[in-house]
C-alpha cells in the first residue's frame, strides 16, 4: 500500500512539473498582447503633394513612401520613413529653398514637420545647412534645430549646436558656434 501512495505522489508531481513547464510563456509575448496595434489609414508610394495659397504654388513635397495615421494616435501624423524632399517657392512661384532628409514626420494639428538623418537645406543663395535633426514649424514659419549644424556658404563653413532660421533659410542664427573656417578662392 505504501508503494502505491508513492506512485500516486510521483504521478502528481510529474503531472505538475509537466503543466508548469508547458505553460511557460515569454514575458514579452504577454506584454505585447496588451499593446494596441495601430495601422495607417492611408499609404502611398512615390507620393508628390502640392501646397498652394490663392493658386500660387508654395510647397512641393515628394517621398518614396508615405503613411498617414489618424485613428489610435494622439495627433494625426504623416510618416515618410524612406525620406522626403521638399521645395519651397517664393511669392512669385520660383524655387527658393530645398530640404531633404532620410526620414520625416508631419504632425497635422500642430503644423510641424520633423526631419532626421542626413538633413540638408539649400537656400536661394546656395548656402547649405547640414544636420541630423530639424523641425520646421509651419505656423511660425521657422526652421529650428538643437543638434549639431554645419552651414557652408561661398566664403566660409560655420559649425555649431542649435539653429533658428526663417523657413526659407535666408536669415539664420546659430546658437552655439563651435568653429568657423574661412575659404579663400585659392582653396576652392
Amino acid at each position: 500500500m505504501l508503494l502505491v501512495k508513492n506512485k500516486g505522489l510521483l504521478f502528481v508531481l510529474m503531472a505538475l512539473v509537466f503543466v508548469i513547464t508547458s505553460c511557460e510563456t515569454n514575458r514579452n509575448e504577454i506584454m505585447a498582447l496588451g499593446k494596441k496595434t495601430v495601422m495607417p489609414d492611408l499609404t502611398g508610394k512615390d507620393v508628390t503633394m502640392l501646397y498652394s495659397d490663392s493658386t500660387v504654388l508654395k510647397i512641393k513635397l515628394q517621398t518614396p513612401q508615405m503613411q498617414k495615421y489618424t485613428k489610435g494616435v494622439k495627433e494625426a501624423v504623416t510618416i515618410m520613413p524612406k525620406g522626403v524632399f521638399v521645395i519651397f517657392y517664393d511669392e512669385k512661384g520660383k524655387e527658393a529653398t530645398t530640404l531633404k532628409a532620410d526620414y520625416g514626420v508631419r504632425y497635422e494639428a500642430s503644423k510641424r514637420m520633423e526631419v532626421k538623418y542626413n538633413v540638408e537645406v539649400i537656400n536661394v543663395n546656395g548656402e547649405k545647412l547640414n544636420t541630423e535633426h530639424l523641425v520646421w514649424d509651419e505656423k511660425r514659419k521657422k526652421i529650428i534645430s538643437d543638434a549639431f549644424v554645419k552651414i557652408t556658404t561661398a566664403k566660409e563653413i560655420i559649425m555649431g549646436k542649435g539653429l533658428e532660421s526663417n523657413q526659407d533659410f535666408t536669415q539664420y542664427e546659430i546658437k552655439e558656434i563651435t568653429g568657423s573656417i574661412r575659404i579663400d578662392d585659392k582653396q576652392l
